[in-house]
């Protein structure tokens, strides 16, 4: 058992209620308050149990060789899929000086931006899911995963890794179209892929860019990849605070319900909102999603470790 010792406390509820919240996900597999996540390293594969607490996260080795070098992989990939050395503390005090915002200092507290650390399947699932639901998204998700992803079994169970860009690039077009992607699609995922293959993009070139802006133009050269697209993967894989994906429809229905917006066309009202954010504006967009759905119930208690 290995143990990531936080600086701050976490809210593993509302962690665990997010990554299980009813859509199809084919990246990890959420059950008896511990999260199963397959992870590869050249060609080798393992699979952890990753049980987060409110002062920890335990980290259990279940299948494949432990080496030091996987396990300072596995434990920076938590730390940044669950943002856990962000210090939130200022976006709270920020959001108590709105009086329709308030509450979600309370109610979500603890509850870090979930991110995607592979900017590869951060880029591919945003092209996916352009301009259709959720629901539908997941099942594409989960389609291309299978047929072109590598996976592991442990205990009857399967668990999956996400494709490499090389083998997305190399996939039949015809056999991606099967699978009920738009041309359109097809043709964006294996451009992005084979962009990721070729070495002309990649997570530590957009890193070592001086800007957003520089950033969200590299990714914006990709054929396929708009402004919405860009801002998504930037604020979900690299946590650029200025990287809000507005235009979401997610994002005005949250802004319409708080009385933000009277309407999706209101953007005035939307931008003086954000501009109080400043730094914390992706935050204030991972919180407007998280209002749109109910409360999770909470069938037990977590012991803070």
């Amino acid at each position: 058992m290995e143990e990531i010792l936080l600086t701050q406390p976490i809210n593993p509820e509302e962690i665990l209620w997010f990554l299980s919240r009813g859509f199809d996900e084919p990246m990890y597999r959420v059950k008896n308050n511990s999260v199963f996540r397959a992870f590869k390293i050249g060609d080798d594969k393992f699979l952890v149990k990753i049980t987060p607490g409110v002062q920890s996260v335990k980290i259990e080795w279940l299948c494949g060789e432990r080496t030091e070098e996987k396990a300072t992989f596995v434990k920076s990939f938590i730390s940044e899929w669950f943002d856990l050395e962000a210090d939130i503390a200022p976006f709270y005090e920020l959001l108590k000086t709105d009086d329709r915002l308030y509450y979600m200092a309370e109610d979500f507290n603890g509850l870090k931006l979930i991110g995607m650390p592979d900017l590869f399947e951060a880029l591919a699932w945003a092209i996916m899911g352009q301009q259709i639901n959720l629901t539908f998204a997941y099942k594409l998700k989960r389609r291309l995963i299978e047929k072109y992803g590598d996976f592991i079994e442990h205990e009857g169970e399967v668990y999956y890794v996400f494709p490499s860009p090389e083998a997305i690039a190399a996939a039949d077009p015809d056999d991606l179209r099967e699978m009920q992607l738009s041309g359109s699609k097809v043709a964006y995922l294996k451009n992005a892929a084979t962009a990721f293959a070729t070495g002309k993009i990649d997570k530590a070139m957009l890193k070592a860019l001086p800007d957003a802006l520089s950033r969200r133009n590299l990714l914006t050269a990709q054929k396929g990849i708009g402004v919405w697209t860009a801002n998504y993967v930037l604020m979900k894989c690299l946590r650029d605070q200025t990287a809000v994906p507005f235009g979401d429809a997610g994002l005005l229905n949250a802004l319409l319900s708080h009385d933000v917006i009277t309407n999706k066309t209101e953007l005035q009202n939307m931008y003086t909102l954000f501009e109080k954010f400043k730094d914390w504006e992706a935050y204030l967009v991972f919180y407007l999603w998280r209002s749109l759905a109910p409360r999770p119930e909470i069938n037990k208690a977590f012991s803070p470790d």
